[in-house]
């Protein structure tokens, strides 16, 4: 849940962005290593490649977002694009 503390820093379930970031990239990292773990298995699991692949694009497209919107938010409003 997003909510803005009273210094105007976004705020994800009592973690500052930067720690809700880094936790993210923590859990994208650990769904490479499973990935690297299942693709050197004898026989490799499509599905579980597949839901594992899935859930680690999911991880990357939020950090992309949240960067997004961070620098927008950032960005003086003088119409600097």
């Amino acid at each position: 849940m997003l909510i803005r503390d009273n210094q105007n820093l976004e705020v994800y379930n009592g973690m500052s962005m930067q720690e809700y970031v880094e936790g993210l990239r923590s859990k994208h990292a650990h769904l490479e290593e499973e990935i690297d773990v299942e693709l050197h298995r004898p026989m490799p699991d499509q599905v579980t490649l597949t839901r594992l692949k899935r859930e680690k694009l999911k991880i990357k497209d939020e950090i992309a977002r949240l960067g997004a919107t961070s620098l927008s938010a950032a960005s003086p409003a003088s119409g600097y694009h």
